[in-house]
């Protein structure tokens, strides 16, 4: 197939907001797919390599010299194979090697192939091809039912592998797909309640009811002396963390995997800053601060998994090699015990609660309600769109953030208000100086952002209005902190933000 052709697809994706017109457009050209086309294919349209990243930035092929073609003749397997060749270059004069095997990918490319190629290979493609639109496409054009492609895309972590074994093998074939020890799957999510009573109502009160810890999340992997942890990224960190691992290489257990948190505590068992703990992940200077886990859930234990096992058998599991590295929880408390207990977690500096209903299985890459998350105060995690320039104190520094939900569709972060509130000097200063980094155009009074970074806000509310895209607007919005444990897809929907419109 023509390059050109991949390209057009992403473009008409990405132009509309309708998720059967994305799903449609997506099915057309995946049936036309040779089979050694697929991977590349779904990777692209999903916004990723199949190679991974690369290595390639912005300043590598901005300035690459390229007379743009008319009309693109580059084959689909041809820039596959290019990409594979750039990132198989290492060692002295690698950067010289790679602009010249892009430059000359480049000379044959027109002016709209080249653009998506410079985004796609330095990981800043969003045409509006999420992971559940892919799914949905996927199955459409193998002729599947959807909730198969899923679970098999939950246990693989991977949409590319996922859409071969589809068209290759179908149901038969995904169903082969097992969870893997040593390999991450996405982890399950919550959803905001609104308060504790309408969480365990909800549930009707056969819940779990856990403190919610303002630590990092991870998830751990054991296969006898062999230990991997990963963040929620899947990003791995194991050479970080060697506390961590010591820990669970002496649980009395040969395999498992665990999902829970991690944080960093003062002398007095309180825990210290969100930032503190996340320097850890990398950070050698930080290798004095120690991290403690906090376990909620085992998804696998000596040789059973148990993802589809209803959360009080994966509890009961956890209990018996990891008791004392459990988060603080109560199993079907009355009314009046969970709301204690949520006293209980403020009062021990936590952000609040998590109320789970004990009956459901482990949903990866999914939010639901089956977990609700329970805090004093309204919360979301948005992605930083843009900052004006201050004026008086704030002069010089990037200040006023623009701020956007995630569209569920996978079209473009939609404007839901700005704030300058609760920034501090050193976040002022941190902004101006780290905002360069992720620019996409500017103006006299604006900075404007690739979508990259996640910020987490705190609100008294949202209120409709007219002023912005989403038709809404945040009410009394503060900055608490950045989020760089969370990718721009992780970030709360314009349907949670309408979630909290009174009424």
């Amino acid at each position: 197939m023509l390059f050109s052709q991949i390209v057009a697809t992403s473009r008409d994706v990405g132009a509309t907001r309708s998720r059967k017109v994305k799903v449609g457009a997506l099915r057309e050209v995946l049936t036309r797919l040779e089979p050694s086309e697929v991977e590349p294919v779904v990777a692209w349209l999903s916004g990723e390599l199949r190679q991974g990243r690369i290595g390639i930035g912005w300043r590598t092929v901005a300035d690459i010299p390229a007379t743009p073609v008319d009309v693109g003749s580059v084959t689909v397997s041809e820039v596959d194979g290019t990409v594979s060749a750039v990132a198989e270059v290492t060692g002295s004069g690698s950067a010289v090697r790679r602009r010249e095997l892009l430059a000359d990918l480049f000379s044959r490319t027109t002016t709209d192939e080249r653009d998506f190629l410079i985004r796609l290979v330095t990981g800043d493609l969003r045409q509006g091809a999420l992971e559940g639109v892919m799914t949905d496409a996927i199955a459409a054009a193998a002729d599947l039912p959807v909730e198969p492609v899923r679970r098999a895309f939950m246990l693989s972590g991977r949409l590319p592998a996922t859409a071969v074994a589809a068209f290759d093998g179908g149901v038969d074939a995904l169903t082969a797909f097992r969870l893997e020890v040593g390999r991450p799957i996405r982890p399950m999510l919550a959803s905001p309640a609104e308060s504790l009573t309408d969480a365990w109502t909800e549930l009707g009160g056969d819940v779990s009811v856990e403190y919610k810890l303002d630590g990092a999340r991870i998830q751990v992997h054991r296969n006898g002396d062999e230990v991997h942890i990963f963040t929620r990224t899947l990003r791995e960190i194991t050479g970080s963390v060697p506390e961590l691992v010591e820990l669970v290489a002496g649980l009395p257990c040969t395999s498992a995997v665990f999902d829970g948190e991690t944080l960093a505590l003062t002398d007095s068992g309180r825990p210290r800053p969100f930032q503190e703990t996340m320097s850890r992940f990398g950070a050698e200077s930080s290798r004095d601060l120690l991290l403690h886990p906090y376990f909620f859930d085992c998804l696998h234990l000596d040789g059973v998994d148990l993802l589809d096992a209803p959360l009080e058998q994966r509890l009961d599991a956890l209990e018996r090699v990891a008791p004392q590295h459990r988060i603080p929880g109560l199993i079907r408390p009355d009314s009046e015990g969970a709301a204690t207990h949520f006293d209980d977690a403020l009062a021990a500096g936590h952000e609040g609660v998590m109320v789970k209903s004990l009956t459901a299985p482990y949903a990866a890459g999914r939010r639901g309600r089956a977990w609700q998350k329970v805090k004093p105060e309204h919360t979301l995690d948005l992605v930083v769109l843009g900052a004006e320039w201050g004026y008086g104190r704030r002069t010089g520094y990037l200040s006023n953030l623009h701020l956007g939900a995630r569209d569920p569709d996978g079209g473009a972060p939609i404007m839901v208000g700005k704030t300058f509130k609760g920034l501090t000097d050193a976040l002022l200063q941190w902004q101006t100086d780290e905002f360069p980094h992720h620019e996409r155009r500017r103006d006299d009074h604006t900075v404007y952002l690739h979508p990259d970074l996640v910020v987490e806000i705190e609100l008294d509310g949202v209120q409709v209005s007219s002023r912005y895209p989403g038709g809404l607007a945040l009410r009394f919005a503060r900055v608490l902190r950045y989020r760089p444990d969370k990718a721009a897809a992780d970030a709360d929907t314009i349907d949670a933000v309408r979630a909290l419109l009174p009424g």
